[in-house]
């Protein structure tokens, strides 16, 4: 890189964490995540506004692919804290309500999202036709786990009856629809002729049998010293990295291996160790790298151009987005004998997206899966449902003690988490 190339990223990282920081900040103001507003302030830094010219000054086009490479290191350790703090205790014993309810919620979305690709491929054609139906379906059936427990913790519903069940069905989702994707990729990538993909069951089986065991040796290490030392914290970054190379090699995607890396982290006894991780990587990964994410994601939305035809797309991507969504977990848990309010404020919950419906777009534009004029949509609808969820919440959310006394007489306790 030349001087001025450096100066140029530098300057342009600089805008990059205080836009989103002062983004974040009002969003947190006006009482939505500040997710929604680090998004929104991407895509203002793109060329929705004033033609891209304050884009073109800010982040010329020689500088842009080293912020694109700063962004992919920022999803890899994102989606590694995701993996990392899923709970394997939300998926194991999960009652009949949890299960229905999540697989109600996953299957309604992803089969009207699967038939709304087959529509949009008359206007957005592409030649993965199988991968396109299914990957709109996938992106129209995730829940973003971590926006809804930070949205659940700001509320103080985290240790209610409806948050415990929330998050375990979130959990389901989206193990649910990360494996569809990942369905989604061999599929578009054995059309191309990547053969690596018969690499996955064995690369599966050599995480859980093999590194899991070396961790194992880290958290005992962690045990006995009681401090995450530079070298415990060098090996799971590298690791992480090794992992997400892998599945980047075998056509899978480095996301993947991102996120298995942290499933596979053992739980027993790794609380402490977990904790540490989480704290030292998740604050450079929040202030600098996920920032850089959202405005190379930001630097892909155009909605200038965004005319009759794409406002009437948009607002069917919108009704099956947040109708299969809502209808598939307030239908299953009715069924389940929830009460009306409380089963809306479930159904409310699950719609929620957020950075993980971004990282899945994301996905989809470099896989050719999705042009940027239907990519800007779906990252609308994003916004949208996630947004929608605290106001939807004051609207349905009942009194604590009536939901929770719902919950228990369908089976679940009302101290989960």
């Amino acid at each position: 890189m030349s001087p001025e190339q450096v100066a140029a990223l530098l300057l342009g990282v600089a805008v990059v964490i205080a836009a989103t920081r002062l983004a974040g900040a009002l969003a947190a103001r006006a009482g939505q995540p500040v997710v929604i507003g680090e998004i929104l302030a991407g895509i203002l830094l793109g060329p929705t506004l004033f033609h891209g010219s304050v884009t073109d000054v800010l982040f010329p086009a020689d500088i842009r692919p080293h912020l694109g490479t700063l962004a992919n290191i920022g999803v890899m350790v994102f989606m590694f804290l995701v993996g990392l703090e899923l709970d394997h205790a939300l998926l194991r014993g999960t009652g009949r309500l949890a299960v229905s309810v999540s697989l109600s919620s996953i299957l309604l979305p992803l089969g009207l999202g699967a038939l709304l690709g087959l529509y949009l491929l008359e206007s957005h054609p592409n030649p993965h036709r199988l991968g396109f139906a299914l990957f709109m379906g996938a992106a129209m059936a995730v829940t973003a786990f971590p926006v809804l427990a930070r949205i659940l913790t700001d509320r103080g519903m985290h240790r209610t009856a409806t948050g415990g069940l929330a998050l375990t069905c979130a959990a389901v989702d989206d193990v649910l629809a990360w494996s569809l994707l990942a369905v989604v990729v061999a599929v578009t990538g054995a059309d191309t002729g990547q053969w690596h993909a018969v690499l996955v069951l064995p690369y599966v089986a050599l995480m859980f049998w093999a590194v899991r065991p070396l961790l194992r040796r880290l958290v005992a290490a962690h045990r006995r010293t009681g401090h995450l030392s530079p070298g415990m914290l060098a090996a799971v970054l590298a690791g992480l990295m090794l992992s997400g190379c892998v599945t980047e090699w075998i056509g899978l995607h480095f996301i993947f291996g991102a996120f298995l890396f942290g499933v596979v982290m053992p739980r027993e006894g790794s609380d402490r160790l977990r904790e540490e991780i989480t704290e030292r990587v998740g604050q450079v990964s929040t202030v600098l790298l996920l920032p850089i994410f959202f405005v190379v994601s930001g630097l892909k939305v155009d909605l200038s151009a965004v005319g009759t035809p794409g406002l009437a797309e948009l607002a069917l991507i919108l009704l099956v987005a947040v109708g299969g969504k809502f209808a598939g977990a307030f239908t299953a848990a009715r069924l389940n004998g929830l009460p009306p309010r409380q089963s809306a404020t479930l159904a409310t919950l699950m719609n929620t997206r957020g950075l993980t419906e971004l990282v899945i777009l994301s996905a989809g534009l470099q896989l050719g899966l999705l042009d940027t004029g239907l990519y800007s949509l779906m990252v609308v609808m994003a916004l949208v449902t996630t947004a929608m969820t605290g106001p939807l919440l004051q609207l349905f959310r009942p009194g604590r003690t009536p939901v929770a006394a719902g919950v228990r007489e369908a089976g679940l306790r009302s101290s989960s988490t």
